[in-house]
């Protein structure tokens, strides 16, 4: 029976028919190995020599010697200061190019506005009536501080590459155009002056989605017999002098009307308890109870240890979480509104950082920045869905992967709960760490209202 060989052996049979010569017994007969050539040798020894030296040559600094016609730009293949000074020298040439650009951009404006000027003179003496200008989406034309607020201003200097353009154009808010006539009247002011006493007027636009506001180039009165502020950690909880606020635009005061209203029965009042520094307000996140909510430090053990050092608090009323947070070696802003009570004097009198902002208003951090993002009653079912959808996809953005949203007893009715709010939840991506859901009874069990609680974290992808 044939039984087929190796492929290695396969191959040794070969060179053995063709390498040697078959005896009369069957024995074929091998010659003697001879040694390599010597000029075999003798060639391979001089390439890599001549390798050797075209290296040398090239890594020397020396550039190609290759005819190219002199219109053609010069690429220097192994001189790195070379193609430097090349590079930049384009670069400047594109910045000139685009200044250019710019200067026959302007020139075309002016030729533009001088045409309409020579028609509308024309069409005065032939008697037509005039359109209506355009002054975009003004009803008149700006004047005065308005106009500096709104135009866009020219670079000194031109184009700027960083900028990708040769003008600056003011921050405002895009709704502000709705509500022209309050905004003309913010913008009234004495230039170099006292700014008015219009804090009221400047937080109703902000409201309204006007913002960020235009700056303005006044001084803003301050009040009288000012106090220097207590130093830390003392200052966190305890209430600063009531010289620290100018108190003509709110119901109260001074401090101790605003602590007093935590103390009484009735009024409606925004944070009603939140000056009351030695009431319901120090007891806040210090006992993870058998309620909705949770506590800091629970919270900050569910963390590794000092992975948690800078984070947000939206809508912070007097800044007590972040206080607490202070405590414990973090650094929390807080946003907050001063919803008839100086929140943001308050939150800086205690040694930390306010900041005023609007739910409508983009967080000012850059993506994926923050260890964690805390809210209380703030994010609850008064908030348009799109809205709080839009919310919680920005706080999503600038926590960092690993960080956590706190959201702190968030408020709804019993159907809204599965129905509306946890797919919104699950479509932002968040990754679940507790959620607590318990009845709010204070106003009846048959109004089936809800508070959830829930640490949230931002996936390590």
């Amino acid at each position: 029976m044939y039984a087929p060989k190796h492929r290695g052996q396969q191959q040794h049979s070969i060179h053995e028919g063709m390498g040697g010569t078959a005896t009369a017994n069957g024995h074929v007969h091998r010659p003697a190995a001879r040694p390599a050539p010597r000029r075999a040798k003798l060639k391979i020894l001089l390439v890599v020599i001549a390798t050797n030296l075209v290296s040398v040559y090239l890594f020397s600094g020396a550039s190609l010697s290759v005819h190219i016609p002199a219109s053609a730009p010069r690429i220097h293949l192994w001189d790195s200061a070379a193609l430097l000074r090349d590079l930049n020298a384009t670069r400047a040439a594109l910045a000139g190019a685009r200044a250019e650009l710019a200067a026959l951009r302007a020139q075309c404006n002016a030729s533009s506005y001088l045409l309409e000027s020579v028609l509308a003179g024309l069409g005065a003496v032939h008697g037509d009536t005039p359109e209506a200008r355009d002054f975009g989406g003004w009803p008149e034309e700006p004047q005065g501080e308005l106009k500096l607020a709104i135009e866009p201003h020219r670079l000194p200097l031109g184009f700027h590459a960083n900028f990708g353009t040769d003008e600056l154009f003011p921050g405002l808010g895009f709704a502000c155009r709705n509500f022209q006539e309050e905004l003309a009247q913010y913008m009234t002011y004495n230039v170099s002056g006292e700014c008015p006493d219009d804090d009221a007027l400047a937080l109703q636009l902000a409201l309204k989605g006007c913002e960020p506001l235009p700056r303005r180039r006044c001084r803003p009165r301050e009040p009288a017999r000012y106090v220097e502020p207590s130093p830390l950690p003392r200052s966190l909880w305890s209430v600063p002098p009531d010289t620290t606020v100018r108190w003509a635009r709110y119901t109260c005061k001074n401090y101790t009307c605003l602590v007093q209203r935590a103390r009484t029965r009735g009024g409606s009042y925004f944070c009603k308890d939140c000056f009351d520094l030695e009431g319901k307000e120090r007891r806040r996140w210090q006992t993870d109870n058998g309620g909705p909510g949770f506590s800091v430090d629970s919270v900050l053990r569910s963390r590794a240890p000092g992975t948690v050092r800078i984070g947000l608090d939206i809508g912070g009323g007097t800044g007590t979480f972040a206080a607490r947070m202070r405590e414990r070696n973090v650094t929390v802003v807080t946003t907050t509104l001063d919803l008839d009570a100086p929140f943001n004097r308050f939150v800086a009198s205690r040694g930390l950082v306010p900041l005023q902002l609007t739910l409508m208003q983009r967080l000012p951090f850059a993506d994926g920045v923050l260890d964690i993002v805390h809210s209380m009653n703030v994010l609850s079912n008064w908030v348009p869905d799109a809205v709080l959808e839009s919310t919680l996809f920005d706080i999503y953005r600038v926590l960092r992967p690993g960080g956590v949203f706190w959201l702190d007893h968030f408020f709804c009715l019993g159907p809204q709960l599965n129905a509306t709010y946890v797919p919104i939840f699950d479509r932002v991506g968040f990754r679940r760490l507790r959620w607590k859901a318990g009845r709010k009874l204070d106003l009846g069990a048959e109004r089936n209202e809800w508070y959830v609680s829930a640490l949230l974290e931002k996936p390590v992808t």
